[in-house]
Protein backbone atom coordinates (compact mmCIF):
# COMPACT_ATOMS: atom_id res chain seq x y z
CA UNK A 1 0.00 0.00 0.00
CA UNK A 2 2.93 2.91 0.65
CA UNK A 3 5.05 1.34 -2.13
CA UNK A 4 1.51 2.10 -3.94
CA UNK A 5 1.22 5.66 -2.79
CA UNK A 6 4.89 6.29 -3.31
CA UNK A 7 4.63 5.11 -6.65
CA UNK A 8 1.29 7.63 -7.47
CA UNK A 9 3.65 10.53 -6.06
CA UNK A 10 6.49 9.99 -8.27
CA UNK A 11 3.97 9.84 -11.31
CA UNK A 12 2.49 12.94 -10.17
CA UNK A 13 5.59 14.68 -9.11
CA UNK A 14 6.54 13.10 -12.90
CA UNK A 15 3.53 14.82 -14.24
CA UNK A 16 3.98 17.92 -12.56
CA UNK A 17 7.82 18.53 -13.88
CA UNK A 18 6.69 17.68 -17.13
CA UNK A 19 4.02 20.08 -16.96
CA UNK A 20 6.86 22.98 -15.43
CA UNK A 21 8.72 22.18 -18.42
CA UNK A 22 5.70 22.67 -20.98
CA UNK A 23 4.94 25.37 -19.50
CA UNK A 24 8.68 26.74 -19.38
CA UNK A 25 8.48 26.14 -23.17
CA UNK A 26 5.26 27.73 -23.92
CA UNK A 27 6.82 30.73 -22.24
CA UNK A 28 10.34 30.59 -24.30
CA UNK A 29 8.82 29.96 -27.68
CA UNK A 30 5.92 32.80 -26.97
CA UNK A 31 8.89 35.64 -25.89
CA UNK A 32 10.64 34.91 -29.11
CA UNK A 33 7.88 35.04 -31.25
CA UNK A 34 6.87 38.45 -29.03
CA UNK A 35 10.66 39.85 -29.49
CA UNK A 36 10.05 38.27 -33.56
CA UNK A 37 7.00 40.44 -33.97
CA UNK A 38 8.45 43.35 -31.87
CA UNK A 39 8.97 45.60 -35.24
CA UNK A 40 5.04 45.24 -36.03
CA UNK A 41 3.94 46.03 -32.21
CA UNK A 42 6.33 49.56 -32.59
CA UNK A 43 4.23 50.33 -35.53
CA UNK A 44 0.49 49.25 -33.61
CA UNK A 45 1.54 51.11 -30.86
CA UNK A 46 2.83 54.06 -33.02
CA UNK A 47 -0.26 53.80 -35.26
CA UNK A 48 -3.31 53.71 -32.88
CA UNK A 49 -3.01 56.75 -30.97
CA UNK A 50 -4.05 58.78 -33.78
CA UNK A 51 -7.32 57.76 -34.49
CA UNK A 52 -8.52 59.73 -31.05
CA UNK A 53 -6.71 62.60 -32.18
CA UNK A 54 -9.72 65.26 -32.93
CA UNK A 55 -12.42 63.84 -30.15
CA UNK A 56 -13.66 64.61 -26.93
CA UNK A 57 -11.03 63.92 -23.87
CA UNK A 58 -13.57 62.10 -21.98
CA UNK A 59 -13.81 59.51 -24.98
CA UNK A 60 -10.42 58.44 -25.51
CA UNK A 61 -10.49 55.92 -23.11
CA UNK A 62 -13.30 54.32 -24.41
CA UNK A 63 -12.27 54.30 -27.52
CA UNK A 64 -9.28 52.99 -26.73
CA UNK A 65 -11.18 49.95 -24.98
CA UNK A 66 -13.41 49.59 -27.66
CA UNK A 67 -10.34 49.32 -30.25
CA UNK A 68 -8.35 47.28 -27.87
CA UNK A 69 -11.74 44.46 -27.78
CA UNK A 70 -11.61 44.42 -31.28
CA UNK A 71 -7.81 43.23 -31.53
CA UNK A 72 -8.60 41.13 -28.94
CA UNK A 73 -11.21 39.83 -30.91
CA UNK A 74 -9.32 39.78 -34.23
CA UNK A 75 -6.44 37.79 -32.86
CA UNK A 76 -8.46 35.30 -31.05
CA UNK A 77 -11.81 34.20 -32.81
CA UNK A 78 -10.56 34.90 -36.46
CA UNK A 79 -6.69 34.53 -36.77
CA UNK A 80 -5.55 31.81 -34.23
CA UNK A 81 -8.13 29.66 -35.67
CA UNK A 82 -6.99 30.48 -39.49
CA UNK A 83 -2.97 30.50 -37.90
CA UNK A 84 -3.58 26.74 -36.66
CA UNK A 85 -5.62 25.48 -39.78
CA UNK A 86 -2.92 27.19 -42.46
CA UNK A 87 -0.35 25.32 -39.79
CA UNK A 88 -1.87 21.71 -40.22
CA UNK A 89 -2.94 21.74 -43.73
CA UNK A 90 -0.52 24.11 -45.48
CA UNK A 91 2.89 25.10 -43.48
CA UNK A 92 4.49 26.14 -46.95
CA UNK A 93 2.02 29.08 -47.56
CA UNK A 94 2.96 30.74 -43.97
CA UNK A 95 6.15 32.23 -46.04
CA UNK A 96 4.50 33.94 -48.68
CA UNK A 97 1.63 35.04 -46.78
CA UNK A 98 3.87 36.75 -44.28
CA UNK A 99 5.26 38.30 -47.38
CA UNK A 100 1.89 39.54 -48.29
CA UNK A 101 1.57 41.36 -45.29
CA UNK A 102 5.52 42.42 -45.54
CA UNK A 103 4.04 44.23 -48.86
CA UNK A 104 1.06 45.50 -47.53
CA UNK A 105 2.68 47.48 -44.49
CA UNK A 106 5.50 49.05 -46.97
CA UNK A 107 2.20 50.00 -48.64
CA UNK A 108 0.93 51.60 -46.23
CA UNK A 109 4.11 53.20 -44.92
CA UNK A 110 4.81 54.71 -48.71
CA UNK A 111 0.84 56.01 -48.49
CA UNK A 112 1.72 57.73 -45.17
CA UNK A 113 5.14 58.89 -46.68
CA UNK A 114 3.85 60.27 -49.96
CA UNK A 115 0.70 61.78 -48.36
CA UNK A 116 3.05 63.58 -45.84
CA UNK A 117 5.01 65.07 -48.65
CA UNK A 118 1.91 66.45 -50.96
CA UNK A 119 0.87 67.80 -47.74
CA UNK A 120 -1.96 65.92 -48.39
CA UNK A 121 -5.16 66.09 -45.47
CA UNK A 122 -8.23 64.24 -47.04
CA UNK A 123 -8.89 62.62 -43.98
CA UNK A 124 -9.35 65.61 -41.65
CA UNK A 125 -11.61 67.32 -44.13
CA UNK A 126 -14.05 64.17 -44.24
CA UNK A 127 -14.21 63.94 -40.48
CA UNK A 128 -14.97 67.74 -40.20
CA UNK A 129 -18.72 66.93 -41.77
CA UNK A 130 -19.70 64.20 -39.39
CA UNK A 131 -21.31 64.45 -35.73
CA UNK A 132 -19.33 62.92 -32.79
CA UNK A 133 -20.90 59.56 -32.53
CA UNK A 134 -20.62 58.78 -36.59
CA UNK A 135 -16.94 59.62 -36.17
CA UNK A 136 -16.08 57.77 -32.80
CA UNK A 137 -17.82 54.71 -34.94
CA UNK A 138 -15.90 55.62 -37.91
CA UNK A 139 -12.88 56.04 -36.61
CA UNK A 140 -13.17 52.85 -33.98
CA UNK A 141 -13.62 50.70 -37.19
CA UNK A 142 -10.89 52.12 -39.25
CA UNK A 143 -8.85 51.21 -36.03
CA UNK A 144 -9.71 47.68 -35.85
CA UNK A 145 -9.61 47.18 -39.95
CA UNK A 146 -6.16 48.09 -39.52
CA UNK A 147 -5.42 46.48 -36.61
CA UNK A 148 -6.47 43.61 -38.14
CA UNK A 149 -3.92 43.12 -40.59
CA UNK A 150 -1.16 44.12 -38.52
CA UNK A 151 -2.17 41.14 -36.38
CA UNK A 152 -2.25 38.87 -38.65
CA UNK A 153 1.18 40.02 -39.11
CA UNK A 154 2.46 39.33 -35.50
CA UNK A 155 -0.09 36.05 -35.37
CA UNK A 156 1.80 35.01 -39.01
CA UNK A 157 5.58 35.88 -37.55
CA UNK A 158 4.90 34.40 -33.83
CA UNK A 159 3.66 30.90 -36.09
CA UNK A 160 6.77 31.32 -37.96
CA UNK A 161 8.29 30.84 -34.94
CA UNK A 162 6.87 27.57 -33.38
CA UNK A 163 5.78 26.36 -36.86
CA UNK A 164 7.76 23.07 -35.84
CA UNK A 165 5.84 22.69 -32.14
CA UNK A 166 2.73 20.01 -31.43
CA UNK A 167 0.15 21.89 -32.79
CA UNK A 168 -1.80 22.57 -29.17
CA UNK A 169 1.68 24.17 -28.27
CA UNK A 170 0.93 26.38 -30.95
CA UNK A 171 -2.25 27.25 -30.10
CA UNK A 172 -1.17 28.12 -26.60
CA UNK A 173 1.69 30.71 -27.66
CA UNK A 174 0.14 32.53 -30.07
CA UNK A 175 -2.48 32.63 -27.37
CA UNK A 176 -0.19 34.13 -25.21
CA UNK A 177 1.39 36.15 -27.67
CA UNK A 178 -2.12 37.80 -28.84
CA UNK A 179 -3.24 38.10 -25.12
CA UNK A 180 -0.04 39.91 -23.99
CA UNK A 181 0.39 42.17 -26.83
CA UNK A 182 -2.87 43.39 -26.90
CA UNK A 183 -2.60 44.75 -23.44
CA UNK A 184 0.86 45.77 -23.64
CA UNK A 185 0.05 47.79 -27.22
CA UNK A 186 -3.48 49.20 -25.66
CA UNK A 187 -2.10 50.00 -22.52
CA UNK A 188 1.06 52.00 -23.87
CA UNK A 189 -1.38 53.83 -26.16
CA UNK A 190 -3.89 54.71 -23.05
CA UNK A 191 -0.76 56.16 -20.93
CA UNK A 192 -0.04 58.56 -24.22
CA UNK A 193 -3.09 59.50 -24.47
CA UNK A 194 -3.95 60.62 -21.53
CA UNK A 195 -0.44 61.95 -20.43
CA UNK A 196 -1.71 65.52 -21.72
CA UNK A 197 -4.43 65.08 -19.12
CA UNK A 198 -2.09 64.20 -16.64
CA UNK A 199 0.14 67.24 -17.11
CA UNK A 200 -2.62 69.87 -17.19
CA UNK A 201 -3.85 68.01 -13.87
CA UNK A 202 -0.74 68.59 -12.58
CA UNK A 203 0.04 71.64 -13.85
CA UNK A 204 -2.94 73.11 -12.04
CA UNK A 205 -2.70 71.53 -8.63
CA UNK A 206 0.87 70.43 -8.42
CA UNK A 207 3.52 72.49 -6.57
CA UNK A 208 7.41 73.10 -7.57
CA UNK A 209 8.85 70.39 -8.88
CA UNK A 210 5.49 68.67 -9.75
CA UNK A 211 3.94 71.85 -11.71
CA UNK A 212 6.98 71.74 -13.83
CA UNK A 213 6.88 67.98 -14.44
CA UNK A 214 2.71 68.80 -15.78
CA UNK A 215 3.83 71.92 -17.96
CA UNK A 216 6.91 69.60 -19.65
CA UNK A 217 3.54 66.77 -20.27
CA UNK A 218 1.53 69.59 -21.81
CA UNK A 219 3.84 70.79 -23.75
CA UNK A 220 5.92 67.64 -24.84
CA UNK A 221 3.04 65.19 -25.57
CA UNK A 222 2.02 66.93 -29.08
CA UNK A 223 5.74 66.56 -29.98
CA UNK A 224 5.68 63.04 -28.86
CA UNK A 225 2.40 62.00 -30.85
CA UNK A 226 4.18 64.17 -33.70
CA UNK A 227 7.20 61.43 -33.23
CA UNK A 228 5.06 58.47 -32.74
CA UNK A 229 3.87 59.20 -36.24
CA UNK A 230 6.96 59.38 -37.71
CA UNK A 231 8.15 56.16 -35.98
CA UNK A 232 5.25 54.61 -36.95
CA UNK A 233 5.79 55.00 -40.71
CA UNK A 234 8.95 54.16 -40.54
CA UNK A 235 8.43 50.84 -38.65
CA UNK A 236 5.82 50.03 -41.20
CA UNK A 237 8.11 50.31 -43.94
CA UNK A 238 11.38 48.90 -42.05
CA UNK A 239 9.37 46.01 -40.99
CA UNK A 240 7.97 45.02 -44.09
CA UNK A 241 10.97 45.56 -46.25
CA UNK A 242 12.57 43.18 -43.71
CA UNK A 243 9.85 40.59 -44.15
CA UNK A 244 10.35 40.65 -47.48
CA UNK A 245 14.05 40.11 -47.77
CA UNK A 246 13.81 37.19 -45.07
CA UNK A 247 10.72 35.60 -47.04
CA UNK A 248 13.06 35.87 -50.56
CA UNK A 249 15.52 34.48 -48.80
CA UNK A 250 13.35 31.50 -47.53
CA UNK A 251 12.10 31.19 -50.83
CA UNK A 252 14.95 30.82 -52.56
CA UNK A 253 16.43 34.34 -54.32
CA UNK A 254 18.75 34.58 -51.49
CA UNK A 255 20.93 37.05 -52.78
CA UNK A 256 19.55 40.39 -51.55
CA UNK A 257 19.59 39.10 -48.41
CA UNK A 258 23.12 38.16 -48.32
CA UNK A 259 24.24 41.33 -49.67
CA UNK A 260 22.33 43.45 -47.12
CA UNK A 261 24.04 40.66 -44.78
CA UNK A 262 27.56 41.29 -45.88
CA UNK A 263 27.39 44.82 -46.13
CA UNK A 264 26.44 44.77 -42.15
CA UNK A 265 29.80 42.55 -41.39
CA UNK A 266 31.55 45.17 -43.15
CA UNK A 267 30.25 48.18 -41.55
CA UNK A 268 30.43 45.75 -38.21
CA UNK A 269 34.10 45.50 -39.06
CA UNK A 270 34.63 49.26 -39.22
CA UNK A 271 34.16 50.12 -35.73
CA UNK A 272 34.38 46.61 -33.66
CA UNK A 273 33.77 48.44 -30.44
CA UNK A 274 30.01 49.45 -31.63
CA UNK A 275 29.84 46.78 -34.29
CA UNK A 276 26.96 45.24 -33.41
CA UNK A 277 24.99 48.62 -33.37
CA UNK A 278 26.47 49.46 -37.18
CA UNK A 279 25.16 45.95 -38.04
CA UNK A 280 21.88 46.89 -36.95
CA UNK A 281 21.56 50.38 -38.11
CA UNK A 282 23.15 49.23 -41.80
CA UNK A 283 20.30 46.00 -41.90
CA UNK A 284 17.48 48.17 -40.96
CA UNK A 285 18.45 51.03 -43.70
CA UNK A 286 18.99 48.64 -46.11
CA UNK A 287 14.90 46.71 -45.17
CA UNK A 288 13.85 50.40 -45.12
CA UNK A 289 15.08 51.07 -48.35
CA UNK A 290 13.60 48.09 -49.88
CA UNK A 291 10.28 48.29 -48.35
CA UNK A 292 10.35 52.26 -49.40
CA UNK A 293 11.14 50.90 -53.27
CA UNK A 294 8.22 48.47 -53.09
CA UNK A 295 5.64 50.26 -50.85
CA UNK A 296 6.17 53.07 -53.63
CA UNK A 297 5.89 51.29 -56.35
CA UNK A 298 2.72 49.00 -55.45
CA UNK A 299 1.01 52.62 -54.45
CA UNK A 300 2.05 53.97 -57.80
CA UNK A 301 0.48 51.17 -59.40
CA UNK A 302 -2.47 51.37 -57.12
CA UNK A 303 -2.90 55.35 -57.96
CA UNK A 304 -2.68 54.30 -61.26
CA UNK A 305 -5.43 52.23 -61.26
CA UNK A 306 -7.57 54.62 -58.99
CA UNK A 307 -7.43 56.89 -61.86
CA UNK A 308 -7.72 54.75 -64.91
CA UNK A 309 -11.31 53.51 -63.05
CA UNK A 310 -12.73 57.06 -62.16
CA UNK A 311 -12.03 58.06 -66.28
Amino acid sequence: MASGLVALLDDIAGLTRLAAASLDDVGAAASKAGVKAAGVVVDDTAVTPRYVVGLSPQRELPIIGKIALGSIRNKLLFLLPAALILSALAPWAITPLLMVGGAYLCFEGAEKVIEALSGGHEDEAADAGLDPVALENQKVSGAIRTDFILSAEIMAIALSQVADSPLLTQGVVLAVVAVAITAGVYGVVALIVKADDVGLYLAKTGSGALRAIGRGLVKGVPVLMRWLAVIGTAAMIWVGGGILLHGAEELGLAAPAHLVHDTAEAAAHLAPAIGGALAWIVTALASGIIGLAIGGAIALAVHRLHAARAH
